[in-house]
């Protein structure tokens, strides 16, 4: 189902554990900034001691969902594993092919981006964010 509101966002990010048993414990919540606009702010936790950390700004004014900006950072204890923010590097040319989605990754995780193409300002990122823990919790 793909969001149409921001009462229906706030049912998926709260329905996130039922959709993957792999989320152990989850502090996400819709903040509404608006009748249609708001901020989801929290951390799911997984097995093996991994964390996602999730800001995203999202409107729904134009009857769907649009992300205005968002940064998820993945963690394993102490250790930031990966990061995703929507910050554009236009200078980049590795990543314009999917500009401003990219993803921050070792060594150098700081200068180190690669693209991001499964991640969308028009369509939820949350679940692929949560796959993404899942096959890294398979290995």
């Amino acid at each position: 189902m793909m969001p149409a509101t921001i009462a229906d966002y706030e049912v998926f990010v709260y329905n996130l554990s039922n959709t993957f048993p792999s989320i152990l414990s989850s502090t996400l919540r819709v903040v509404r900034t608006g009748p249609a606009a708001g901020q989801v702010v929290g951390t799911m936790i997984f097995p093996n001691d991994i964390r996602l950390d999730v800001a995203e700004l999202v409107d729904f004014d134009a009857g769907r969902l649009e992300i205005l900006q968002y940064g998820y950072v993945v963690w394993q204890g102490d250790e930031r594993l990966y990061w995703y923010d929507s910050q554009s590097h236009p200078n980049d040319p590795s990543l314009a092919a999917t500009d401003p989605h990219h993803k921050h990754v070792p060594p150098d995780i700081k200068h180190r981006r690669v693209p991001a193409p499964r991640l969308s300002f028009t369509r939820p990122n949350l679940p692929v964010l949560i796959e993404e823990v899942e096959r890294l919790l398979k290995r």
